[in-house]
């Protein structure tokens, strides 16, 4: 009895010792800011190195950090499992939009997780390295921010979304920290101009990226998703467009995140079968 006692043990420490924890903290270093940025990286429960899995980037919305997606809704966890994908909720420094400001050296998010950030996780997990791959996401300013990325970078992005986005920065000029990272929209009209999603769909050909674009109707960034749609509509650029009973909360979010990650899923394994 003690010899099988002591050999279950033994399992179990094995057990324990070599099965992943399915929520890691990482620090990764930016190369143009110069400093280590956190990310938190969710795993599938059974995750291992003998496969490889999709990833989708989500990112978070102003004021908020690397972990507000977790510790606010924690449920991405079986998500992450029921959809067996890798999430990586990366920093966005407060307030950087995701892009590399043109007047700060400090803000330069689009180079870090475009470069270091995905580089880093490709390298230290089992990912499916492919653009058919890979997708990204957020709420408000990571809503923009996602649609931004991806439009910017389609050669690492197959597939996009935005929950509640702040699609055109020209409609908030002096809101959120846009101005800091960008300058005023009186003296730099053209940097609000070029970074605002809205018009950076122009670039875009039918079928380049996959869509999905939600939002609430009692939303105060409602009529310039509305207005993203449209122009989606109007130059033929197939999208999914969501719209239901719903403001600018985490209420909203927490149920708007099972739709885009549906929708992922769908992606990922269309392109899997091509």
């Amino acid at each position: 009895m003690k010899r099988n006692n002591l050999l279950l043990g033994a399992l179990l420490f094995c057990s324990f010792a070599f099965s992943r924890v399915q929520v890691d903290t990482i620090s990764v270093f930016s190369i143009k800011m110069k400093k280590e940025v956190k990310s938190v990286v969710v795993v599938p429960l059974n995750y291992t190195k003998s496969k490889h899995y999709p990833v989708v980037y989500l990112l978070h919305g102003y004021s908020d950090n690397y972990a507000k997606w977790i510790n606010t809704v924690p449920s991405i966890k079986n998500l992450s499992t029921k959809y067996q994908i890798i999430l990586v909720c990366p920093d966005g420094g407060y307030s950087s939009w995701y892009f590399d400001s043109p007047i700060d050296s400090t803000f330069q998010y689009e180079s870090f997780i475009t470069k270091d950030l995905l580089s880093y996780i490709d390298t230290h997990y089992s990912t499916i390295t492919d653009r058919s791959a890979r997708a990204i996401t957020g709420q408000s300013m990571g809503g923009h921010g996602a649609l931004y990325l991806a439009i910017r970078n389609k050669n690492l992005f197959a597939h996009a979304g935005s929950m509640s986005g702040g699609v055109d920065l020209r409609f908030t000029p002096t809101k959120f920290d846009i101005a800091k990272r960008i300058g005023s929209i009186e003296t730099s009209p053209e940097e609000w101009d070029k970074r605002s999603v809205v018009n950076l769909v122009s670039s875009l050909k039918n079928k380049e990226l996959d869509l999905i674009i939600d939002c609430g109707v009692s939303d105060f960034f409602y009529q310039i998703n509305e207005e993203l749609h449209h122009k989606l509509m109007a130059l033929n650029i197939d999208h999914d467009y969501i719209q239901r009973p719903g403001k600018h909360n985490w209420s909203y979010w927490e149920n708007a995140i099972q739709y885009q990650l549906l929708y992922f899923d769908r992606c990922f394994k269309r392109m899997k079968q091509k």
